[in-house]
């Protein structure tokens, strides 16, 4: 452990023979953390669908709200090579207080991968004289990098939130699915095989408001019948789904213009997981 107060502030680093790197991985996400004594960790983190991320994780966060400083810095055994800037992250009072976004936390880890140490710095909470310094050690860390590429490519191509709630569009006055919205329905499928959580489906069909509202509801039964067909002949358990229609009640643009009809022509699909609430949506 690095606990250091000299005249650049109160540093907290893993020593190079306590640095280690934990790495957590599922086909939702990738989590590879390092502890920091006497501080908490620092996590990189990449979930299905979505870019890398980077955060700090405290249960005492001594950095004072406002705008840290992020540098690469060569570490304590090659102090020749020169420092970066990454400019300023925000610093919030949470048990999370720093969130880098995906191109700095990518710049982070091949900083890492060339040796080079990320360090946070922020003038201390409870003294604005005293600089606080949050150092990611390098050590050890290209021997789990591997892993690290092998949980990413292992991972989903999206995530809950991406297909939670979903539509596909449908042209003209048909019920035909085209080649994107299959795409999209795809997806649904590939994550809900994956997901032993989800346990409903609600399927619900929709019309404009062009023709006759008997024939606009029958119009919005057979998209919607069209989508459940669709995914459970790919595998899924037809007893999952709630299949709805409500024609042209429940517009999401004006009908009055030829882009607002387009909006309206719309199946929603909707996952719900266990011991979840979900709002009606339609």
């Amino acid at each position: 452990m690095i606990i250091s107060t000299l005249c650049h502030g109160l540093t907290f680093q893993a020593s190079v023979e306590e640095t280690e790197w934990r790495l957590s991985p599922s086909i939702f996400e990738c989590e590879m953390v390092q502890p920091i004594p006497h501080y908490g960790e620092a996590v990189f983190y990449h979930e299905a669908g979505e870019d890398l991320m980077f955060h700090l994780k405290t249960k005492k966060n001594l950095m004072g709200k406002g705008q840290a400083a992020l540098h690469i810095e060569p570490p304590i055994w090659g102090p020749s090579r020169f420092a970066e800037d990454l400019g300023l992250v925000a610093v919030m009072q949470t048990s999370k207080p720093v969130k880098v976004e995906p191109n700095r936390a990518n710049h982070m880890m091949q900083a890492l991968i060339q040796g080079m140490q990320p360090t946070f710095t922020r003038k201390a909470r409870y003294d604005d004289n005293e600089p606080i310094r949050i150092s990611v050690s390098a050590a050890n860390f290209n021997s789990f990098y591997q892993d690290y590429l092998g949980c990413v490519s292992g991972l989903l191509p999206v995530n809950f939130r991406q297909v939670a709630k979903s539509k596909v569009q449908f042209k003209g006055g048909g019920d035909y699915l085209d080649a994107p919205s299959k795409k999209k329905l795809d997806l649904i499928i590939l994550y809900v095989k994956a997901d032993p959580s989800i346990k409903a489906l609600y399927i619900d069909g929709h019309s404009d408001s062009s023709g006759r509202r008997y024939n606009n509801r029958r119009l919005s039964e057979q998209r919607a019948v069209k989508v459940t067909e669709y995914m459970v002949k790919k595998g899924l358990d037809p007893e999952m789904f709630t299949t709805r229609y409500h024609g042209e009640r429940y517009p999401v643009a004006s009908n009055e213009t030829r882009a607002g009809r387009v909006l309206n022509r719309r199946v929603t699909i909707r996952l719900e997981k266990e011991d979840e609430d979900m709002e009606e949506e339609f």
